[in-house]
């Protein structure tokens, strides 16, 4: 009589299978990794050469835990999203980082968000072209 034997699976496997999902590892570093990028880019174009001031760090400390609180929710999220909200989500967090930190640099407003606009659509429309390409 034959019986059903079960093959060995790497731990946490039959979990995401069930549809349950945890943060990894990786949930967590690269928002914060890009959130530590985008502080200090905040905090150097602000800086503009001269003395640091208190301002300006807590100025790169909002900025960068903002993007990452943002980016890890994102991330989160994401495969509840269909793939044309998904991508104008990752277009729209790339826009709006890009354009605030044109905006520290000294442009004018309509500058700024002609910049974030821009590359807001450029990465909507990259982001959709890959979930396109790469999903069911």
């Amino acid at each position: 009589m034959a019986t059903h034997a079960t093959t060995p699976t790497r731990p946490g496997t039959r979990d995401r299978a069930r549809g349950h999902h945890g943060p990894s590892a990786l949930a967590w570093a690269v928002p914060s990794a890009l959130g530590v990028i985008v502080g200090f880019w905040a905090f150097f174009i602000n800086r503009d050469g001269g003395a640091t001031t208190g301002g300006q760090i807590w100025l790169g400390i909002a900025s960068g835990v903002a993007f990452a609180v943002l980016c890890h929710a994102l991330v989160r999220v994401r495969w509840a999203l269909p793939r044309e909200l998904r991508a104008a989500a990752f277009g729209a967090l790339t826009g709006a980082t890009v354009g605030f930190l044109s905006s520290l640099n000294g442009n004018s407003v309509l500058e700024s968000s002609a910049i974030g606009l821009a590359l807001a659509a450029g990465m909507s429309c990259v982001m959709f072209y890959l979930y396109y390409t790469r999903e069911d």
